[in-house]
């Protein structure tokens, strides 16, 4: 496996881990509708919380949550309207970032609330 999915995998599991210890419940990880993923939906309260997971293992050409411009939130949002449908779902809905920088020396987690708004 290439090492950048490696780390996008473990960065996916240390967000999991991130949000149950912030008391969120976790619904699905890994949604796909076509071509499109949601990393992980949780509930935050009466909230659902989808949430886009961006891992690096430097900083050196920009901060991981910079990868998600605004292609990547129109994905997200299709995504989640599918979600929604499919789940047969009526929440109040807010889209996340977890950034997240891991290498020998470091784990950053970076968790952006809100990170985005659907047009």
């Amino acid at each position: 496996m290439a090492r950048h999915i490696e780390v996008g995998k473990k960065g996916e599991k240390l967000a999991q881990i991130y949000l149950k210890n912030k008391g969120y419940s976790i619904i699905d990880i890994n949604w796909r509708f076509d071509k499109d993923e949601i990393d992980i939906v949780a509930m935050d309260g009466n909230e659902l919380v989808i949430v886009e997971v961006k891992t690096r293992s430097t900083d050196y050409f920009g901060n991981p949550e910079d990868a998600v411009d605004f292609k990547k939130e129109k994905f997200l949002i299709r995504a989640t309207e599918a979600y929604l449908e499919e789940n047969n779902l009526d929440l109040e809905t807010r889209f996340d970032i977890i950034a997240i920088i891991i290498n020998k020396e470091e784990v950053k987690i970076n968790h952006i609330i809100d990170a985005f708004y659907p047009e």
